[in-house]
C-alpha cells in the first residue's frame, strides 16, 4: 500500500514539474524581444521582411520588436508601407541606429520618427530627409540629393511639382513627430534643408529618446518605459528577456534579388528574347519555358518598383524594331532606330534616383553592344543573300535552256533540269532542239528556240 502510494506521489510530482516547466516555457516564449536588421536601401524586399517580422511578433505576443537600422534611404512607397505597419503594430517597435558609424538617412529618419522608441548608438547620424525630384513627370524616391549643398526651393520660385513634394514630405514627418511627441521644427528642417544630426545632438533636440552603446544597453534603458501603442499606454518590461533575431527567409531573399533593378532588367530581356526565339523556332521548348518564367518574374518585380512607362514603351519599341530588322532586313534602318529607342528606354526605365535603384550603365551598354553585334551579323547575312544568285524557284527557271523531247506545234514536252515539263511555243519545234524558257504560266513553260540551235544525239 505504501509502495503504491509512493509511486503515485512520485508520478504526481513529475506531472507537476512538467506543468510548471511548460507554463514557464510558454511565459518565457511570450516574453522575448525580436530583432530585425535593415542594413541596405529600403525597398519592396525590406517591406516584406518587416511585415513578416511584425506579424510573427504579434502572433507570439512578443514584448518588443527592435529594428536595427543602417540605411542611406530608399523608396518612398516602401518606406510609407513600413511606417504604417509600425504605427498600427500591437507590439511596441524600437528603431535603433547601430552600430557606430551607421546612419538613418532620408527614409530612415522617417522610420525613427514613426517608432515607439527612437534610439541611436554613439557615432551615428540621421537626417537628409529631402525627397528627390525624379524628373518632370513623377516623384518616386527618397534619398540623398546629388548636390547636398543645394537646398530645395522653399521661396515659391521653384516649379510647382517640387514644392508639392516638399510640402507633402514636411506634413508627413510633422504628423509623425506629433504622434510621438518629438521635435517638429527640426523634422521640417530635415526635409526642407536636408539637415543632419549626430546622435548626441538628436538626443538634446528631442529627436530621439535614447543613446545606447549596445543592444543590451538599449534593452536595459527601455525597461520600464511607458509608450503609447494603438492609443493605449503600455509599460515595456525587458528585464530577463532573450533577444531573438529573425533572418530573411527564401521568399524575402528571392524578392530582394529580383527587385534589384539590374536583375529585373536582365530578366525582362532574357524573357523577351527567349519568347522571340521560341516563336521563330516552334518546338524548341526550352527558350519559351525559360523566357516565360523570366518575363513573369520581371513583371512581378516591376510592379513593385517605380517604373517609368515611357521608358518601358521605348524598350519594347526598340526590341520590336530590331526583331523587324532580323525578319525583314532594311539594311540597318530598323535596327539602328530600334537600338536608339532601346538605349534611351533603358536609361529612363527606373523612375527614381534613389541610391541602389538605378540600372547600371554597364548593364545597358552590354546589352546594347550585344544587340549591335547580333544585328550586324543579321544585316551582313542579308546583304550576302541579296547578292547571291537565285538557285531555286520561278526566277531560277527564267532564261534556262531546255531540250525538246518530241516534235510538236504549240503544245509539247521539254526536258529541263532532268524534269519533264509541259511547254508552249508559237513556232514548231523538233525533237532534240534547244529552247529558252521565256516565261511560266502555271505549270506550262513558254519557250522559244535558240538563235543557234544544235541537235543533240540520243
Amino acid at each position: 500500500m505504501i509502495k503504491r502510494f509512493s509511486w503515485r506521489f512520485f508520478l504526481l510530482i513529475i506531472l507537476l514539474v512538467f506543468l510548471v516547466s511548460f507554463t514557464v516555457s510558454v511565459a518565457y516564449a511570450d516574453k522575448q524581444v525580436i530583432q530585425l536588421t535593415i542594413e541596405n536601401v529600403i525597398g519592396p524586399a525590406t517591406d516584406d521582411y518587416v511585415d513578416r517580422g511584425l506579424q510573427m511578433a504579434t502572433d507570439n505576443k512578443t514584448e518588443l520588436v527592435v529594428i536595427r537600422l543602417d540605411t542611406p534611404g530608399g523608396l518612398d512607397s516602401s518606406m510609407r508601407s513600413i511606417i504604417k505597419k509600425i504605427i498600427n503594430s500591437p507590439v511596441p517597435v524600437a528603431v535603433y541606429v547601430s552600430p557606430s558609424g551607421a546612419r538613418a538617412a532620408s527614409a530612415g529618419t522617417y522610420m525613427l520618427y514613426a517608432s515607439h522608441i527612437a534610439a541611436m548608438a554613439p557615432g551615428t547620424n540621421l537626417g537628409a530627409a529631402t525627397p528627390i525630384k525624379i524628373n518632370s513627370m513623377s516623384p518616386s524616391g527618397l534619398g540623398k540629393s546629388k548636390d547636398q549643398t543645394k537646398q530645395p526651393d522653399t521661396d515659391g520660385t521653384g516649379d510647382t511639382l517640387n514644392r508639392k513634394m516638399i510640402n507633402d514630405a514636411v506634413s508627413y514627418i510633422q504628423g509623425l513627430a506629433q504622434l510621438r511627441s518629438r521635435n517638429e521644427q527640426w523634422a521640417e528642417k530635415a526635409v526642407r534643408e536636408a539637415a543632419s544630426l549626430s546622435a548626441n545632438e538628436a538626443l538634446k533636440l528631442n529627436v530621439i529618446d535614447i543613446i545606447a552603446a549596445s543592444m543590451g544597453d538599449l534593452l536595459k534603458q527601455i525597461d520600464g518605459r511607458e509608450v503609447l501603442v494603438q492609443g493605449q499606454k503600455k509599460i515595456i518590461s525587458t528585464a530577463g528577456l532573450v533577444l531573438s533575431g529573425i533572418e530573411p527567409d527564401w521568399r524575402n531573399r528571392l524578392l530582394s534579388v529580383i527587385t534589384n533593378p539590374n536583375i529585373a532588367y536582365i530578366l525582362m530581356l532574357v524573357g523577351i528574347y527567349g519568347l522571340i526565339f521560341e516563336f521563330s523556332n516552334p518546338g524548341a521548348v526550352l527558350p519559351g519555358t525559360l523566357g516565360g518564367i523570366c518575363l513573369l518574374l520581371a513583371l512581378y518585380a516591376f510592379q513593385l518598383l517605380p517604373i517609368n512607362y515611357a521608358g518601358m514603351g521605348l524598350i519594347l519599341l526598340g526590341i520590336a524594331l530590331m526583331v523587324g530588322e532580323a525578319f525583314e532586313p532594311s539594311f540597318g534602318m530598323l535596327g539602328i532606330g530600334g537600338l536608339i529607342a532601346f538605349v534611351f528606354g533603358s536609361i529612363i526605365l527606373m523612375d527614381t534616383s534613389t541610391p541602389g535603384y538605378g540600372i547600371d550603365i554597364s548593364v545597358i551598354a552590354t546589352f546594347a553592344i550585344t544587340s549591335i553585334i547580333m544585328f550586324s551579323i543579321v544585316i551582313g547575312m542579308a546583304i550576302k543573300a541579296r547578292r547571291r544568285a537565285v538557285v531555286s524557284g520561278k526566277d531560277e527557271l527564267l532564261g534556262s535552256e531546255a531540250l525538246v523531247i518530241d516534235d510538236f506545234e504549240n503544245e509539247g514536252k521539254v526536258k529541263l533540269h532532268s524534269e519533264i515539263w509541259n511547254a508552249h511555243s508559237e513556232l514548231a519545234l523538233q525533237k532534240g532542239q534547244r529552247v529558252k524558257v521565256m516565261g511560266i504560266k502555271g505549270l506550262i513553260l513558254n519557250v522559244e528556240p535558240l538563235v543557234t540551235d544544235k541537235q543533240e544525239n540520243k
